[in-house]
């Protein structure tokens, strides 16, 4: 007995080791179960091995950037087989994992968006580059519900906006209806020729309710226009050029540290928040004072610094100043929509704007743009 055992197990085939670029049997149950898409691919980039989730997302086809010509669009961006193949032997090299951020996808019959992630496949034994991996997630339900999130968000803020616009419209309203009362009543008696400055304290009354009216507007917008590429440097002047005026009536010196070869961006709205900027600069320093106006680039961002010698801004006052309608301004001199307005415009750049107080006196606000947008892949 103990000779055929010894018999049975010489003439055991020996045991299969697995291709690290196919499924074993144990895997691929696991890989058909879970809701990922999962491609191996090889360094020619021909498929290997995919599991049923992917088939249903991806073109058929042999080779991988042929599967993924149903994917048309990462960010944003067309993408071809010529990009996908530039862009997986890109992962590959550096070995280093790769992410495709909302990528559009039609296939079948179905659209809707994927999060994939390449990830190089290496030899545990002699460290060589066999392929590769992707890892795909139908997050379309996910987008959807950021979506209406934010949308959701923003009819939020809406109505508290709303509530906030009856109040301070109700002042206004109030005040020209007294103003134009009295204007009636005077041209009845005929008495005197006051009529004229009661309307334009009327008129007064109209051009604020416009002025709230078309800032809220303003912030209000889902988008805004992209115009030219230009300079940062030149969007700056401009803005300096316009507040000139009122910089040298308020005695206020306009110092320019602008950086050079500055990269050029999408305007935009740009010019709006530089020109609110200085414009309340300007303010803060009602005895006079200067405002310098620094643009450079550090780690990849675009920075705008606007430093004025007012007397600066209290935590309460740092903490509210990008709510809407919180203004420190004396009463029919300002909306408080303008900073929330530049908040919102630089939001849509991806990038940021803060205010901190400055050692010497007076505020900084810097306004952060990132130079690269987040590209549909990071390597």
């Amino acid at each position: 007995m103990k000779a055929e055992r010894e018999k049975t197990q010489t003439n055991r085939p020996p045991a299969q080791t697995a291709s690290p670029l196919r499924f074993g049997r144990m895997a691929r149950h696991l890989i058909d179960t879970i809701p990922l898409g999962v491609v191996v691919f090889d360094r020619q980039l021909h498929i290997t091995d995919i599991n049923s989730s992917a088939k249903d997302m991806l073109a058929e086809g042999n080779d991988i950037t042929e599967a993924l010509t149903a994917c048309t669009k990462v960010s944003g961006t067309e993408q071809g087989k010529t990009t996908w193949r530039k862009r997986l032997e890109q992962s590959l090299t550096s070995c280093e994992p790769g992410t495709f951020e909302n990528v559009a996808y039609s296939n079948n019959g179905m659209t809707g968006a994927l999060q994939i992630i390449c990830t190089p496949l290496v030899s545990e034994s002699s460290d060589e580059q066999l392929g590769g991996i992707l890892l795909i997630e139908n997050v379309t339900k996910k987008k959807m519900m950021e979506n209406d999130l934010a949308q959701a968000e923003r009819l939020a803020a809406m109505g508290k906006l709303a509530a906030r616009v009856a109040h301070e419209l109700n002042n206004p309203l109030d005040g020209i209806l007294r103003y134009i009362n009295l204007a009636l009543r005077i041209e009845e008696q005929a008495e005197n020729q006051q009529s004229g400055k009661y309307l334009r304290e009327a008129r007064k009354g109209v051009q604020r309710m416009v002025q709230i009216i078309s800032e809220l507007l303003e912030f209000s917008r889902s988008s805004y226009i992209a115009f030219e590429e230009a300079d940062i440097n030149k969007i700056a002047e401009e803005a300096v050029k316009s507040m000139e005026i009122q910089a040298l009536k308020n005695q206020v010196e306009i110092v320019r540290d602008y950086g050079k070869e500055m990269p050029n961006l999408r305007s935009g709205n740009l010019f709006q928040v530089f020109c609110n900027l200085i414009k309340n600069a300007i303010d803060a320093m009602s005895n006079g004072g200067q405002l310098t106006i620094k643009t450079y680039c550090r780690e990849k961002h675009l920075l705008i610094e606007f430093a004025d010698t007012g007397c600066g801004l209290s935590r309460e006052v740092q903490e509210n100043l990008f709510e809407p309608f919180f203004t420190t301004k004396d009463a029919g001199k300002g909306t408080g929509l303008g900073l929330p307005i530049c908040k919102d415009i630089i939001e849509r750049y991806n990038g940021e704007i803060e205010v901190r107080n400055r050692p010497e006196g007076g505020a900084l606000f810097t306004v952060s743009i990132p130079l690269e947008r987040t590209s549909g892949m990071s390597i």
